[in-house]
């Protein structure tokens, strides 16, 4: 009997045991379902003098095209306010990231038009991002919805470059895409990505044909991350008849940064691009049946000299001889049309962080060199105080101030 009691007693504690388990693992799991909800955002407006004191205090010289974001001189101007919100648990993650204000308008500028009424702007406008992502295994996972682009080093966003004006790299995009992709990590080391998106900065597609985008991360060793990146697509419209015509649009991209010691960072963004026919109404005027290409590279040297400062430099070529991007000129006036050209630009820049990190000021030196023009008539890319464009350089001088919460 007594030995019965005892198994007995003993069956029982088993029991409790298990469900005191299983109970743990319940609660975890409704956890893990539940996930963690965030919510972050920033805003960010500057003041930028220019040397030339152009008469129209505009930094876009003769093609409208010289910078992305910081466009006027002389005056206060509001960049961009984000406000992100971002949902995780064990298995997934949904991003709604929403951003308003004139680099927002800059941004998207794909969705100019709203498919009600016809009007200038869209609440489209206000979508940065927005996808969600599903974890198959610890290793691969897809991501659908609209989302920023993978090429390039720089980003929308003011506090994640050093740099407050943007590249011409940048410039030239891609800025974002709607479709599908996937993703899957080798290791921590290596992943591949490769997705189908509409086209190129755009929410719905212009055409019935898909774009194709990949990506390649490795690193070689520790704090050394390298991504190859592609987008491959046929970006023209359809004809009258809905004939779709051949075209080709092909970006080439290598960004990389090694942070050599905790307070150096190198880095490196190159491109080159291709076009042949129409891209999205945009047609080169000299050969349309010929491929012509552009390219550039960008140099970064990031050091820390305080925990709260920290200095930035970045040497940029931009080549667009053959005129099929957005950096061109007028040296004819802007009647007889425009033309390629290449561009030097140096920008330094100032990182000073106060209120434990929410408050960046960026005080920043940038000079951007174009060829100068010759023969009868020539203009050149950059207006003076007359409103004559008599400048081939321009250099301005400014401070940002981004609050990130």
């Amino acid at each position: 009997m007594f030995p019965l009691l005892g198994f007995a007693k003993s069956g029982e504690e088993k029991k409790t045991k298990a469900e005191e388990v299983n109970k743990v693992t319940e609660v975890k799991d409704e956890e893990e379902s539940k996930g963690a909800f965030a919510f972050s955002g920033y805003l960010d407006s500057y003041y930028m003098a220019n040397f030339n004191k152009p008469a129209s205090r505009s930094n876009m010289g003769s093609a409208g095209t010289a910078r992305v974001f910081d466009r006027k001189s002389g005056q206060f101007s509001l960049g961009l306010v984000q406000a992100k919100a971002v949902y995780t648990n064990s298995k997934s993650e949904a991003v709604v990231d929403l951003t308003f204000g004139p680099n927002a308008d800059y941004g998207n500028y794909g969705n100019l038009l709203s498919p009600l009424d016809g009007a200038s702007t869209s609440t489209a406008l206000a979508i940065k991002q927005a996808y969600f992502t599903y974890k198959f295994t610890d290793k691969f996972s897809m991501t659908a919805g609209q989302f920023g682009t993978h090429i390039g080093y720089e980003v929308i966003d003011a506090p994640a470059n050093f740099n407050y004006s943007l590249s011409n790299l940048f410039n030239n995009g891609p800025f974002y895409h709607a479709g599908l992709k996937a993703t899957y990590a080798f290791s921590e080391k290596a992943s591949l990505m490769v997705g189908v998106v509409n086209n190129v900065d755009g929410l719905g597609d212009n055409n019935r044909k898909k774009g194709v985008i990949t990506q390649f991360f490795f690193s070689p060793v520790a704090n050394w991350n390298v991504y190859l990146n592609y987008i491959g697509s046929n970006e023209a419209n359809p004809n009258e008849d809905g004939t779709q015509p051949k075209a080709s649009y092909n970006v080439f991209d290598l960004t990389t940064s090694y942070q050599i010691t905790e307070k150096f960072l190198l880095g490196v963004n190159a491109a080159y691009g291709s076009q042949k026919g129409d891209l999205q109404g945009f047609v080169n005027a000299v050969d349309p049946t010929k491929t012509e290409s552009w390219g550039g590279f960008a140099l970064y040297a990031n050091t820390s000299v305080t925990d709260n400062f920290g200095l930035g430099l970045r040497y940029e070529y931009f080549n667009n001889d053959k005129g099929v991007r957005a950096v061109v000129a007028y040296p004819k006036g802007p009647e007889g049309g425009a033309i390629g050209t290449k561009v030097n630009s140096v920008t330094l820049t100032g990182n000073i962080k106060l209120a434990d990190g929410h408050i960046l000021l960026k005080p920043e030196l940038r000079l951007d060199a174009y060829p100068k023009a010759t023969g009868a008539g020539a203009t050149q890319q950059f207006e003076d105080s007359d409103g004559a464009f008599t400048k081939n350089s321009q250099t301005t001088l400014g401070l940002a101030f981004i609050y990130k919460f």
